[in-house]
This record gives structure tokens, C-alpha cells and sequence, in this order.
């Protein structure tokens, strides 16, 4: 590895770091959370057709509005976010993971969840933390297949749309997802 390529991965790592330790201490009040989340929802309702079509027939929608993912070999994220229903904020969650393999940099970004069935809402609001991938099928859609959506064509329980990413991470990993109810 030349001596360039250390100091990129050096400066990669001091800026997950600070990143990742400022991240808790920045977490948002209850009004200030629910106004992000909903801001990112209607900026997202607004400018993808897709997670137009999708909130039109979703039984609620949870949104992270920002997500802070660093990593060096091992990393981790963390954002909170709100359960929307009928348009108000019924529910407050945080989403935490961690990963390990082949990874460097540090990202944010913001996801909304669509869940379409009771069945699917359900099983968020009744497990001690929901682990993304067990449970209910969940779709997250790219922007190639949200072009492709419409309303006949939604058959599966949860669909994810990420957006607003900011930053550089690299790398392919294992990772696990949990979301957990918090009190707000």
C-alpha cells in the first residue's frame, strides 16, 4: 500500500470516527425529529413517483431521516426516526447496525419504510426490535425499479426507498440491521 493510500484510509477512519462519536450526542428532541422525518417524507412523496404511489397505499411509513454508516473492516450506523400514520406520528424508533468485511468511509443518508399490510405493521409494533430481513419480505427499491412501480404491481409487505446519501463508503460487508421502539 503506498504511502498516499494509507494516509486516504487514515483520514477515512479519524473522519468515521468523528462522525460516528458525535452522531448520539447531536440526537434530535421530539418535535425536532418529527419535523425532519416528515420534511423527508414530502420531499420524497414529492420528487419520486414511486414513494408517491407507494405512500398512497401504505398502512403507515416509518422514516429515518438520517442515518450515520462509518467503517473501517468494522462499522456501524445509527439514525432515529418516525412512524407515520394516517399523517401523524404514532411511534419513534432507531435503527442501529453493524457490519464487518471489506469497508471504508463514512456515509449518511435517509430511508423511508412502506409497510402495506397490517400483517407487516404488526410485526414491527409487536417485537422487541425488528432485524431487517427476518420477518415480513421487504423490497428495497433502487432507482431503476421505482420507475417501474405502480399500484398493481405492489405485491410484497415492506418496501425501502434510501435517499439523500452524503459521503464515501466503500467496501462489501455483512451487515445487520435492527429497529427498536424508543421512547421520545
Amino acid at each position: 500500500m503506498s504511502l498516499l493510500s494509507r494516509r486516504a484510509l487514515i483520514t477515512a477512519f479519524a473522519l468515521a470516527l468523528s462522525i460516528g462519536t458525535s452522531a448520539p450526542a447531536l440526537a434530535a428532541s421530539k418535535s425536532e425529529l418529527e419535523a425532519a422525518s416528515k420534511k423527508a417524507l414530502d420531499k420524497l412523496v414529492a420528487t419520486v413517483p414511486a414513494a408517491k404511489t407507494l405512500n398512497s397505499k401504505a398502512v403507515a411509513v416509518l422514516v429515518f431521516p438520517s442515518i450515520t454508516k462509518v467503517g473501517l473492516g468494522i462499522g456501524g450506523q445509527f439514525g432515529e426516526g418516525v412512524l407515520w400514520r394516517g399523517g401523524k406520528a404514532v411511534g419513534y424508533y432507531n435503527t442501529a447496525g453493524a457490519s464487518y468485511g471489506l469497508q471504508a468511509g463514512a456515509q449518511q443518508f435517509g430511508y423511508a419504510m412502506f409497510f402495506m399490510t397490517e400483517k407487516a405493521l404488526k410485526s414491527l409494533e409487536s417485537t422487541e426490535g425488528f432485524e431487517v430481513g427476518v420477518g415480513p419480505s421487504l423490497v428495497v427499491i433502487d432507482s431503476g425499479m421505482a420507475k417501474n412501480i405502480t399500484t398493481s404491481s405492489l405485491t410484497e409487505e415492506i418496501y425501502a426507498l434510501v435517499f439523500k446519501q452524503q459521503g464515501l463508503m466503500a467496501g462489501v460487508g455483512l451487515q445487520g440491521n435492527k429497529i427498536t421502539k424508543i421512547k421520545k
